[in-house]
């Protein structure tokens, strides 16, 4: 089960330096420490900070400057656009998600099998590599399947049917956070939460963390709505 899972030492280096940008102890424009010094710091190997350092290159987080250091970047410029203006708005896409995948949430926590954890565990390991490796469009698919799989557990029809009649559009507000690479991780890091409440059985708190991923969801793009 996912609990049992080692966790990613690459992964957790990476969040180590996220943390000390996103805490302000270095602006754009200045160097961190030496990787030796660094690696130190943040308990992990030369070989595990250097592919956490790959990954937040390819994010525009840092820029690796061989000879000179590893330097801080402003984070690239957000560019929102939502294609299905004219037919619904993000809000209403994305509230209605909270509606819906938060009720499909709970009752799947009930319903899955022992195959169906097993495939969920091993989406969030494969979004995991695609985030990583900055593969957003690919990371996006996989969210959407992470969250279909959930709604076909669940056994309301309607509610699938509802989901797949319009799936460019669901498929679209699933692609929308990853337009803030910076923060991309977020998105697996929120699936691993609520894949611990599905392997604990939790109706109540598999319910609240879907929830709470689809606002933060939304609100990785500016998008903000009422429940």
């Amino acid at each position: 089960m996912l609990d049992t899972l080692p966790r990613a030492v690459p992964e957790q280096a990476l969040q180590g330096i996220r943390k000390l940008i996103d805490e302000g102890a270095y602006q754009p424009g200045e160097a961190l420490p030496s990787q030796r010094d660094l690696a130190e710091q943040l308990g992990v190997s030369r070989a595990s900070l250097r592919e956490a350092l790959s990954s937040l290159s390819a994010l525009g987080l840092v820029s690796v400057q061989p000879g000179k250091g590893v330097f801080v970047q402003v984070p690239p410029p957000v560019a929102f656009a939502w294609p299905y203006a004219e037919q619904v708005s993000a809000s209403d896409t994305f509230q209605l998600r909270y509606a819906l995948e938060g009720f499909a949430a709970g009752q799947a926590a009930l319903a899955l099998t022992a195959d169906d954890i097993d495939r969920l565990e091993e989406n969030v390991e494969a979004m995991r590599r695609e985030l990583l490796a900055g593969r957003f469009e690919a990371a996006a698919r996989l969210d959407f399947a992470f969250h279909q799989l959930l709604l076909q557990a669940c056994g309301n029809q309607a509610m699938l049917q509802v989901i797949t009649a319009s799936q460019d559009i669901f498929l679209e507000s699933q692609k929308l956070p990853f337009i803030r690479p910076e923060r991309a991780m977020e998105t697996w890091q929120e699936h691993r939460k609520i894949l611990r409440a599905l392997c604990r059985r939790s109706q109540a708190a598999a319910q609240k963390a879907m929830q709470e991923h689809i606002r933060n969801a939304a609100s990785r793009t500016g998008v903000v709505f009422s429940v």
